[in-house]
């Protein structure tokens, strides 16, 4: 007789968690999330977090924000749209590509200038004017928000004149990181949040900046309002309307400044 109760009990036990399996695997969907290059490693971490709270998984596509943009609007099948400024994501709502009022700002950016040469400690804006530095790379200012803020900087400390024949163009962010770090250019404009995050190659162990670096200061270039939307291919997807609804929470904004972003309440 226990035994058969031991049997009844295993029985409805299986088919719980089966259910269970199966309720879950229903409801898991997958986002497709277009994200700017600068906020790559955040977005990993933001996706690691939130798909082990939801369920849902996340794929992100990484890009120049201008890149991007012009993919969604040939129809790339993304579904929410982190862009590096406020422009596109506003285009994107105005151009109908986006669920109008999903727009908020998820994260602000600074920039640095930031080199990996021993002999540039204590770099500042006037090392750029002399022979020292030869190349400085920076990102594409027409697809790039960090590469119109470097621009904007220069131009503030009338230095753009003076090393305008020294700049190298990264694609993106990332690529003109990687520029720096390679030593191919001695000197990069990068997005501060490449360089205060442990994760990041590079990067001090302890989250802080190295005595190379020189944070620029904010009245010298626009804010970098990064800014997400709701993509109208996403609106009826409940990963995507749950990611977008995860970005706005305390939780995601804590991991968001862990990696050198200041956010802003929506």
């Amino acid at each position: 007789m226990v035994r058969g109760w031991k049997r009844l009990f295993l029985s409805i036990l299986s088919a719980v968690v089966v259910n269970l399996v199966v309720a879950f695997s229903v409801q898991a969907e997958t986002v497709g999330v277009a994200v700017a290059s600068n906020f790559k490693t955040t977005a990993e971490a933001l996706s690691r977090s939130f798909s082990a709270k939801s369920g849902h998984d996340v794929v992100l596509s990484s890009g120049s924000t201008g890149k991007l943009y012009t993919q969604i609007k040939n129809g790339a099948p993304f579904e929410v749209f982190l862009a590096a400024d406020s422009l596109r994501a506003a285009l994107s709502e105005k151009n109908g590509l986006a669920v109008t009022g999903s727009r908020f700002t998820y994260a602000r950016g600074r920039i640095a200038l930031w080199s990996r040469m021993p002999d540039l400690a204590g770099l500042g804006p006037d090392y750029l004017k002399g022979n020292t530095v030869t190349r400085l790379a920076i990102a594409n200012p027409k697809t790039a928000p960090y590469g119109q803020a470097a621009i904007e900087m220069l131009k503030k400390l009338k230095l753009y004149e003076v090393v305008k024949h020294k700049i190298v163009q990264g694609e993106n962010i990332a690529q003109t990181y990687q520029f720096a770090y390679s030593r191919n250019a001695e000197v990069g404009v990068v997005a501060l949040s490449q360089l205060v995050h442990p994760e990041k190659e590079g990067s001090d162990q302890d989250g802080k900046l190295d005595e190379f670096t020189w944070v620029v200061p904010e009245h010298l270039h626009q804010p970098i309002d990064q800014q997400a939307v709701l993509l109208v291919k996403g609106q009826d997807n409940p990963a995507a309307t749950a990611f977008i609804g995860y970005l706005k929470s305390d939780e995601a904004a804590a991991i968001i400044q862990s990696f050198g972003y200041a956010t802003v309440k929506p």
